[in-house]
């Protein structure tokens, strides 16, 4: 059996989360992570993990739909046995997440389901499939949002699934401490560049005016939080939310 850990990113093939691919395995951690629909996106993020010595693989998945999870998990043991000749993995990174950006009053029940399967039912459920493969002592983090601490007009339904995101963490970390688990969840503010999130100049120099460190955040600032989180530095952390805006509306 491999000694290398190994760590689930979901998400994993631009924006976030393939910095978070990257610096997690800047770490020495190999990498499964997954992606919806740019396969080739996720193999490029591959071949950069690979570049840097570490084993990695993509898999296809759909984070908002449930019924595929066990199907998904058959694909994570395969992997693992077939690619790092182990039969479990050390981390789990929730991350895969789409935006959206309308007023309450306009909010359609369709748009609100989708909302709650990405990012909160699908979180749920995907974890609650993770577990017998994710190994004792492990850790989990989870990925939130600033706007469960800040409001902002239009986004009412994705700031309650981070919100209810960030009470199923600290849960969670209390349910899985007998098994040596750390759980915790990092809120990142507005981050630009490979994202879903809306571009303009005039966001970027609105948020850059609310943020103490003057300026908008790229995906290369979150990724290292996060694989520290995988690190033995932060093995006493848990069930706690860092938030990562340089300093957003404060």
């Amino acid at each position: 059996m491999s000694t290398s850990k190994v760590a689930l990113v979901t998400g994993g093939s631009r924006g976030l989360g393939k910095d978070m691919a990257l610096k997690i395995a800047q770490q020495g951690i190999d990498v499964i992570l997954t992606y919806h629909s740019q396969q080739g996106e996720a193999q490029a993020v591959v071949a950069a993990i690979e570049a840097l010595g570490r084993r990695a693989v993509a898999l296809p998945l759909d984070a908002a739909d449930i019924s595929t999870f066990a199907g998904f998990f058959e694909q994570v043991a395969a992997a693992l046995q077939g690619t790092f000749g182990t039969d479990r993995f050390d981390f789990l990174v929730n991350n895969a997440s789409t935006s959206l950006n309308t007023p309450f009053a306009e909010m359609t029940e369709a748009q609100f389901d989708e909302m709650l399967n990405i990012h909160f039912k699908g979180v749920y459920f995907l974890t609650q499939r993770a577990l017998p493969l994710l190994r004792d002592g492990g850790r989990i983090v989870n990925v939130s949002s600033a706007v469960t601490r800040s409001s902002f007009a239009g986004v009412s339904a994705y700031a309650s699934m981070k919100g209810a995101v960030e009470v199923f963490t600290r849960s969670l970390a209390l349910e899985l401490g007998p098994r040596g688990i750390a759980v915790n969840v990092v809120a990142p503010g507005a981050v630009f560049g490979g994202g879903a999130m809306t571009d303009t100049p005039e966001i970027r120099a609105w948020v850059a005016q609310m943020t103490a460190l003057g300026r908008t955040a790229v995906p290369e600032d979150i990724g290292g939080v996060v694989a520290f989180l995988c690190t033995d530095a932060a093995r006493w952390l848990n069930g706690q939310r860092l938030e990562l805006t340089g300093g957003m509306a404060l």
